[in-house]
């Protein structure tokens, strides 16, 4: 089975090579062919070289640019129309999350399963690193609002940096897809219960991000912003 993963990044010229070695050294252990799709979605640091340089030494990368900053949903949406594996999916440019989860994910793609997402709130994942109070509290608040405009009850963890398809599913989806920014991952799942798409929910181990550029006030009424137009979107 041939993978396309895809990592959306912006001004992470001080982690995306770290992230693009780690994720070579998990995956030529693994049966899978592979191509890692990386896009700059208009960094301003210096990173879409970097990444230009990487995939020129390591065919196994691939690069592409977008004119100016528009967004992680724009991104991810651009990398499916340009991916070629079988199972198309994402990680966030910030390793946060174990790639080893994919060993699971792969085996319920292979079984039948339309699509995998990550979820921590499952009893099972590895929170190595846990949220800081107030982004915990943040994401309670998002959780709480999300349900209560477009509901999604049944996945509890939306945002976890960690979502794979089938490559024919994926194209479905993120064709349908509207939204540019983060809450694309609400709309994808939207979408996807509603076409009657199996997606399981997987365990992970992940780790929170000191440096983490998301403000909660600012973000908070962005992300409020994108949910209430993902519910007129698709009333």
């Amino acid at each position: 089975m041939e993978l396309s993963l895809i990592i959306p990044a912006f001004n992470e010229a001080e982690r995306i090579v770290g992230t693009l070695r780690s994720a070579i050294a998990f995956l030529d252990t693994r049966p899978w062919s592979y191509e890692i799709i990386v896009v700059d979605d208009g960094s301003t640091d210096g990173m879409g070289a970097l990444v230009d340089d990487f995939s020129r030494r390591c065919s196994k990368v691939r690069s592409l640019h977008n004119e100016g900053n528009r967004g992680k949903g724009f991104s991810i949406r651009i990398a499916v129309s340009h991916a070629r594996g079988e199972v198309m999916g994402f990680i966030d440019a910030d390793d946060k999350t174990d790639l080893g989860a994919l060993d699971g994910a792969m085996a319920h793609l292979g079984q039948g399963s339309d699509g995998v997402i990550g979820d921590r709130t499952l009893i099972s994942s590895d929170i190595a690193i846990p949220r800081r109070r107030h982004r915990q509290w943040g994401s309670d608040l998002f959780r709480w609002l999300m349900r209560r405009l477009v509901g999604l009850g049944s996945f509890p963890d939306t945002q976890c940096g960690f979502k794979f398809f089938r490559a024919d599913v994926a194209r479905d989806l993120f064709q349908r897809q509207q939204i540019d920014g983060y809450m694309f991952d609400v709309e994808i799942l939207l979408l996807a219960a509603r076409s009657g798409y199996r997606i399981e929910r997987l365990p992970v181990s992940w780790r929170d991000d000191p440096d983490s550029r998301f403000k909660p006030v600012s973000g908070g009424l962005r992300n409020a912003r994108e949910l209430i137009r993902i519910r007129r979107l698709h009333r």
